[in-house]
């Protein structure tokens, strides 16, 4: 496989995963609004910007303008608009690459999202409008995981797919438990809606409470996110994906100069795996969840070694 190849369906892959979501977290905090005091409002927002990695928004704090700078703002590089249409971007340069299907169902969600607007979707449902995001998104893969074939392609796809999981789910818990740290440090309390929000923020809520009940734990939603090994959305499960993409990648293209990249996605996964969540919050959360975000961005910086900018020396000898 040519390496550019290999690139774009590595990043088409990252960036429709990223617009997803960041399309996840906006619809789950405007859901919040609806149950919780207007005097969070703030604090929600400032959350959000920081679990997005993302500077605020030139002017008020509030929804509208949020929902705006996250969702549709040109200067936003990370917007959703933003994602989708580099999402697009790399699929058009291997248009031979993908299927037909695959294909005409990310065109078909990037007009979908040009053709609105903070104005169009606020004076009707924007629920539905992100809604559509990540059914879209959804559907998309689907349509990957069934028509196009499991090679290594596919691989970077799927590679691309669980290490932008992997860094967004880390950098997401840090932020909110690095807030329930203050409140608790302060004397208060964290409100149960708050871990109801980050439960929904990876689709969990409801696979928590199957395992959990309705006890909402600041020590078991950490573990449930970060080491279960079962739940698409927790950390592990991503790790462990990634680890299993780099493999297979291995495997098909016969060379050694992925070993790196393997050897640090075992790592990853080794880490998680026998992680306890007790010596963890133990130890410190934060400094663990940032060196999760290390290694991933160490393998990232791997496979690109390994794969995308090798040297023509490195591609004789292999």
């Amino acid at each position: 496989m040519l390496s550019r190849v290999a690139d774009s369906l590595y990043w088409m892959s990252r960036y429709l995963e990223r617009a997803e979501h960041t399309a996840r977290l906006i619809a789950v905090n405007l859901n919040l609004m609806l149950e919780q005091a207007p005097r969070s409002l703030p604090q929600r927002w400032n959350r959000l910007l920081a679990s997005l990695q993302t500077e605020p928004p030139n002017g008020p704090l509030d929804a509208y303008h949020v929902t705006h700078h996250l969702t549709f703002n040109p200067a936003n590089k990370n917007s959703v608009v933003a994602s989708i249409a580099s999402a697009r971007e790399n699929a058009r340069q291997i248009r031979e690459c993908i299927s037909t299907e695959m294909w005409e169902q990310l065109n078909r969600l990037y007009l979908e999202v040009k053709r609105s607007s903070i104005e169009s979707i606020w004076s009707a449902q924007p629920h539905e409008f992100f809604a559509s995001i990540r059914e879209g998104a959804h559907l998309f893969r689907g349509i990957t995981h069934e028509l196009m074939n499991h090679n290594e392609g596919w691989q970077f796809i799927r590679l691309g797919q669980y290490l932008e999981r992997a860094g967004a789910t880390a950098t997401l818990l840090d932020v909110y438990f690095q807030e329930y740290q203050r409140t608790h440090a302060g004397g208060g309390a964290t409100e149960p809606f708050d871990w109801v929000g980050l439960l929904r923020s990876c689709t969990a809520l409801e696979s928590y409470c199957k395992v959990h009940t309705a006890d909402l734990r600041p020590a078991w939603v950490a573990n449930f996110l970060l080491l279960n090994p079962e739940l698409p959305r927790s950390i592990h499960f991503a790790a462990a994906e990634v680890q299993g993409a780099l493999e297979a990648i291995t495997e098909a293209t016969q060379t050694r100069r992925s070993n790196r990249a393997e050897r640090l996605a075992g790592k990853l996964k080794a880490y998680l795996g026998f992680g306890q969540i007790d010596e963890i919050m133990a130890s410190g959360l934060q400094a663990y969840l940032e060196e999760v975000r290390r290694h991933c961005v160490l393998i990232h910086t791997a496979v690109n070694h390994s794969y995308i900018t090798y040297p023509i020396e490195a591609a004789l000898a292999s």
